[in-house]
Parts: C-alpha cells; structure tokens; sequence
C-alpha cells in the first residue's frame, strides 16, 4: 500500500483491519463518524437517513478497503463515499419533494418549541441547503461544514477544482438570494 496523505496511526489501523481486526475499524469508525453524520445530515436534511446513510458509507467503505491506496486521507476517501451514497439518495427521494426536509425542520421544532433564534436559523439555513442542486449542496457541504479544500472537496467528488470553485460560487450566490432576509444582528 502507497501511504502517501494519512497518519501513520491510521494506516496502521487500515492495516490491521484488512488482516481480519473489527476492533481496529471499528476505531477508524469512532475516529470519522461524526464528521460522516454531519456530511449525510447536510446533504439530506434528515437524521434518520443521514444516520443510515452514514452506516451504509462506513460499510462500504470497508467491503472496498483493499482499495483504498493511500492517496488521500482515509476521511476524505470514506467521505466520497458518503456524498456519493447521498447523492444517489436524492436521486432515488427527489419524487416525494420535501417529505424530509418538513420532517428534519418538525423534529428541531419539538426539541425546541420556544423557537429560538439559533434553531430557527439552523431550520432556514438547511432549507436553503436542500433548494440547491445536489452537486452545488455537496460542494457547500465539504468546503463550508467540513473545512475541506478545493483540492480536497474535489478528490472527494471527483472532479476538478475549478468545478469545486465554480459550484461553490454559484451555490453561495443562490444561498445569499434565498436567505436574504435573514435579520443581522449589528455589532
């Protein structure tokens, strides 16, 4: 195996998973899960869904783990598997229109039923999210929520940088329309 991105820590639990260790991926799992939730969660809008969806990632990512060579950084390989699978389930949901997002914005309203503002203003921007393209959403998600690079958003996507840059332009100029009236708290 070519490591070439990764800690040692974590080729060394690559390692030992592919040898027959649940224990050492169930550590690469503990080590990425909440990062993977956070992506599935942003790209559907649905806790449930971004919970199986996230499962399905760690899952397949560990039936194809022999090819897994090392040339990015094993989150940034698990996580193109995620947008990937969360890409496909837009596809596969698109017909039921905003089933999940109405659930995901009932859900923060019961836990929250004071309403206040910091939950009113996560609900309007995961809205917003879910109007964008899926391509446009993924882009956001990876560069904004998980502080990824251009670079490393791409590898994750698969495709070039200059595409990253240019959904990310076109995503944030739709954000900026849909949220314009969003109050601004003056300094």
């Amino acid at each position: 195996m070519a490591h070439m991105a990764g800690s040692e820590d974590e080729f060394k639990l690559i390692d030992q998973s592919l040898s027959g260790d649940p224990e050492a991926y169930a550590a690469l799992v503990n080590q990425h899960q909440k990062m993977i939730r956070a992506v599935t969660f942003r790209m559907t809008g649905s806790l449930d869904d971004a919970e199986e969806l996230a499962q399905d990632a760690f899952l397949r990512a560990y039936q194809q783990l022999d090819s897994f060579n090392g040339g990015s950084k094993f989150s940034t390989w698990v996580c193109k598997i995620a947008i990937n699978l969360s890409l496909d389930w837009r596809r596969r949901e698109s017909r039921r229109g905003s089933i999940h997002s109405q659930w995901a914005s009932d859900t923060i309203s019961e836990r929250n039923p004071g309403g206040e503002f910091p939950d009113e203003l996560s609900r309007r921007v995961q809205a917003a999210l879910d109007r964008l393209p899926a391509k446009q959403r993924a882009a956001i998600v990876l560069t904004v929520y998980e502080s990824q690079s251009h670079a490393e958003a791409a590898k994750s996507l698969g495709c070039t940088e200059a595409t990253i840059s240019w959904r990310v332009f076109a995503a944030r100029r739709k954000l900026k329309k849909l949220l314009r009236d969003l109050p601004h708290e003056e300094p």
